[in-house]
């Protein structure tokens, strides 16, 4: 049968409730009821047809409740007169909530609401717009509103997260709710004291004045007339970007690798470093002034990703140069090569002619279906001889 059943009304009603339609009504003030619902009922034949089956369903709409029947008179040639249920209303939101068992959500919805307009009214947008996001936060919500009103007299504190004193709040807390917290305290603080720039979870911290986790950069010293850690020492070493901008290691030559055994591995060479390239951004890079100066050569795969690193890195470094992913180095290695899970479909506009022709052969399946060649698999011979056409 396809004509409306409570069962369906409940559906309707809870369709509202899951779009949050019924809670942003309270935020907005906007009344939603008294509100027609779809009634789906019999057709003239049908009533004709299935005169039994239609008297049962209109007795089981009949007892229901918390809803309204608006019956209509038809006259049919067969049957004579009868009353038909013709719409179907609900006429106050608590006799919507008891048919879908929400009377004690709304409750304490409200109270948030009423909270928040209080503590932080400037929120009120956003508990419309994600109502059911605020109810599911319901336990954590008075404790997000005291962050966010710290934040608020501590403008840019310049502090780590677990150094926020607030009865109640720990580090945990703030950490597992930086999303929220991120779109709340963009409509809570003045635009001023917000780092727009600063996009993204892991960017919360510099983007509200917070002192976030010191990026470790990780080198080599390849030269081994320049020793930093004591004689014997491998000069595998990892500094803090603040040290790494002092250091000025008044190398010539800098490379930079994606492939932690390739770094490890790398030969000696006087004049020269390797950066293992995992873990942050050229963006951090850039700032060593002195890492300008240098002659930086760049080793990833050779797919349209490794290029399209290559490309990021020369926004940064335009000085900088490929190494090992050139077209000669590929075809020389084609019992390596593999795939490429998703390949890069973008323009790159900073690679030169040589890398552009074979990013654009690899873009396009030319040599083969979504070709790569991982740096790890190039021979080590074939490393040492491209290092020794490099001018020392």
């Amino acid at each position: 049968m396809s004509w409306t059943t409570p069962s369906d009304l409940r559906a309707q009603v809870q369709r509202l409730w899951d779009k949050g339609l019924i809670l942003a009504s309270l935020v907005s003030g906007e009344e939603m009821f008294p509100k027609r619902f779809t009634l789906k009922k019999p057709s003239s034949a049908e009533l004709a047809r299935r005169f039994d089956e239609v008297r049962a369903w209109i007795s089981d709409l009949r007892q229901g409740a918390h809803y309204r029947l608006v019956m209509r008179e038809v006259k049919h040639h067969i049957l004579g007169n009868n009353s038909v249920p013709d719409e179907i209303w609900i006429d106050t939101l608590e006799d919507a909530l008891n048919i879908i068992g929400k009377s004690r959500d709304v409750k304490r919805f409200s109270g948030l609401v009423v909270l928040t307009s209080e503590r932080q009214p400037l929120l009120l947008p956003w508990i419309a717009k994600y109502p059911l996001k605020v109810l599911e936060l319901a336990s954590e919500w008075p404790l997000l509103l005291d962050i966010i009103n710290w934040i608020r007299s501590h403008p840019r504190p310049g502090i780590y997260l677990r150094q926020v004193d607030i009865p109640g709040v720990h580090t945990k807390l703030i950490e597992k709710n930086r999303a929220i917290l991120k779109e709340l305290l963009d409509l809570a603080l003045p635009p001023d004291v917000i780092d727009a720039g600063a996009e993204g979870i892991g960017q919360f911290c510099r983007r509200f004045g917070f002192l976030g986790k010191p990026l470790r950069i990780r080198f080599r010293i390849l030269d081994p007339e320049l020793v930093l850690l004591p004689t014997g020492a491998d000069q595998d070493i990892s500094v803090n970007q603040d040290a790494f901008n002092r250091i000025n290691l008044k190398v010539g030559r800098v490379f930079i690798t994606e492939n932690e055994i390739n770094f490890l591995a790398f030969p000696s060479l006087p004049d020269s470093m390797a950066i293992f390239g995992a873990g942050y951004g050229f963006e951090v890079l850039a700032r060593a002034d002195w890492l300008h100066q240098c002659a930086i050569y760049y080793w990833g795969d050779i797919d349209t990703h490794g290029f399209a690193i290559l490309d990021q890195l020369r926004a940064y470094f335009p000085q900088a140069s490929s190494f090992l992913m050139d077209r000669k180095t590929l075809m020389a290695h084609g019992p390596q090569w593999g795939l490429e899970p998703q390949p890069l479909r973008r323009d790159l506009f900073r690679l030169n002619s040589e890398e552009r022709e074979l990013f654009e052969d690899l873009r396009n399946d030319r040599i083969g279906r979504a070709l790569r060649l991982e740096q790890e698999k190039i021979g080590f011979g074939w490393i040492k001889a491209a290092l020794n056409s490099i001018a020392f």
